[in-house]
């Protein structure tokens, strides 16, 4: 009797042991379906709330975590605390070697055309010599800034100068224009004092701007400035992030973008 007792314990004890393993290997295999990405919040964090139905019917929990800079996507996205980001284009991206390593371009989805702002005058030609002009401070956006005036005949830089010009760069500049060089973030701000303001698109949408009606002068759709959605390198293929692009890359999300911003977001798709 105290055999078959026994016996019968040590049974029990193994298939509880077995269901456990059993339990904790499903656990451990188990797909992750929270996805969570970093966006400044428009048009980006505006594009992503849209699709979180659409990603749960997939098989994800999709959490939008909102930036106000375009540094801090990138290195929570090093850190593990993102899956993903979607707020630059890829000259930003490539202006830092540390992310360039890390990171990649998973797909991208649209451009925001950068324009020419200005409280003080209706057009570029009317800048008088000597005008203030705010461009940002980063090696892409800044040198971004420089090719718009360029393309319009405002100013000429340096033969091979490319996407990373920067004001040493500028090998003819008409009408003496004074460059102050600030975070992109901040550049709305500076209407108030400066003649002229070179605004990202998503920044000038936060300001209450229409790049179409307001600007003075306005980037191409053609743009090679393509807003993308980044990943850590060797994930760009994760079913995850397959999932994330089928939903953005959507018509519903075309035709939200065109009659929602009319020509100031341009889908790529």
């Amino acid at each position: 009797m105290k055999k078959t007792l026994i016996s019968l314990l040590v049974a029990g004890a193994l298939v509880l042991t077995i269901n456990q393993n059993a339990d904790a290997g499903g656990k451990k295999d188990a797909p992750d379906s929270s996805l969570t990405i970093g966006a400044t919040p428009t048009p980006h964090g505006e594009l992503l709330e849209l699709i979180k139905d659409d990603l749960a019917l997939a098989g994800y929990t999709l959490k939008v975590v909102i930036y106000n800079d375009y540094v801090q996507p990138n290195e929570a996205l090093i850190a593990g605390d993102l899956d993903a980001n979607y707020f630059q284009h890829i000259p930003y991206l490539e202006s830092n070697d540390a992310w360039t390593k890390a990171l990649g371009n998973a797909f991208g989805v649209h451009v925001e055309p950068l324009g020419l702002y200005s409280n003080k005058f209706k057009s570029a030609a009317d800048l008088p010599s000597g005008a203030t002009v705010a461009i940002a401070n980063d090696p892409s956006n800044g040198g971004r800034g420089l090719l718009l005036l360029q393309a319009n005949g405002i100013l000429t830089l340096r033969q091979g100068a490319g996407l990373s010009a920067t004001v040493q760069d500028i090998a003819s500049n008409p009408k003496n224009l004074q460059f102050r060089e600030l975070d992109a973030a901040q550049l709305p701000r500076a209407l108030g004092d400066a003649d002229a303001v070179v605004i990202n698109g998503n920044y000038a949408l936060d300001a209450g701007l229409n790049p179409v009606k307001d600007s003075l002068i306005l980037e191409g759709a053609d743009s090679p400035y393509v807003n993308i959605v980044v990943v850590k390198k060797g994930n760009e293929n994760a079913p995850k992030i397959q999932a994330l692009k089928q939903a953005l890359l959507s018509q519903k999300i075309k035709d939200y973008i065109n009659n929602k911003w009319n020509g100031s977001v341009v889908a790529t798709f």
